[in-house]
């Protein structure tokens, strides 16, 4: 009776390896944590969702103002892929020895815009001399982002100093935390006018493109992305791919242009 157990247990135990074999554990599947400008929150979630599903990765995204993100950053935060609205937040970080220079290119560019409620008839002509505290009316106030480090409100500065503006509405500004918060102060109704990207003002139908700052105006809008030291190979293959075919029909479609050459 014990022999015939025993070679039960020892036949139990050959099948249960054999099964083992047979099915190995799932392997985890790599996590690319991604630290992006506000201004990437939809296009860079749909490209995220279309690389996770054809890759077998895990993309989590965090965005925010590229102040905050490169200041986590030097505070240790976990990033394997940092992408920023302007070369200055990029280039705090290369300083430091925070991202691999190496890997640093430059994705995206953008358009800015000023934009009012959808229901607003405001007109106004972004030209040198324009009169933009009489746009605003009694009380309006500009709403831009927090011009000391975001930089969409930095943009948002040079382009209407550029115009001889900003004189006068300096005091009449809503500093906000971000692009996207700007935005929504225009959105519902709280300030009569705001300076963003294109690209944001195109997701937000509660908002009218009133006209378009000329190029002119301010820095190149430019989107430079790297990898972060001690980031994961997984993170440099996604980075490859953003700045591929695929990627690129995304962020044309959100209106977003797509820079061919590297820094």
């Amino acid at each position: 009776m014990r022999r015939r157990v025993a070679s039960l247990l020892v036949l139990l135990a050959g099948t249960l390896a054999g099964l083992a074999q047979a099915h190995p554990a799932t392997a985890a599947r790599p996590v690319i944590t991604v630290f992006a400008a506000a201004s990437l929150t939809e296009s860079l979630g749909e490209s995220a969702r279309g690389y996770e599903a054809a890759q077998g990765v895990t993309v989590k995204l965090s965005v925010a103002a590229s102040s905050v993100l490169a200041r986590q950053i030097e505070s240790g935060a976990a990033a394997d892929l940092f992408i920023s609205a302007d070369s200055a937040w990029m280039d705090y970080l290369e300083e430091r020895g925070l991202v691999q220079a190496t890997s640093r290119r430059d994705l995206l560019g953008n358009r800015l815009v000023l934009v009012a409620p959808a229901g607003s008839r405001v007109v106004v002509d972004l030209r040198p001399g324009v009169d933009l505290a009489a746009a605003l009316g009694s009380g309006g106030r500009l709403a831009i982002a927090e011009p000391e480090g975001v930089p969409a409100g930095r943009y948002a500065v040079a382009a209407l100093q550029a115009l001889g503006a900003w004189q006068a509405v300096e005091n009449r500004t809503v500093p906000a935390e971000n692009v996207r918060a700007a935005l929504a102060f225009v959105a519902r109704g709280e300030a009569p006018l705001g300076v963003v990207y294109a690209t944001d003002a195109a997701v937000e139908p509660r908002v009218r493109v009133v006209a378009t700052f000329p190029p002119e105006s301010h820095a190149p809008i430019v989107y430079p992305a790297a990898l972060v030291r001690g980031a994961s190979p997984a993170a440099a293959a996604f980075l490859a791919w953003l700045a591929g075919p695929e990627a690129g029909v995304i962020f044309t479609t959100a209106g977003f242009t797509v820079l061919k050459q590297g820094r």
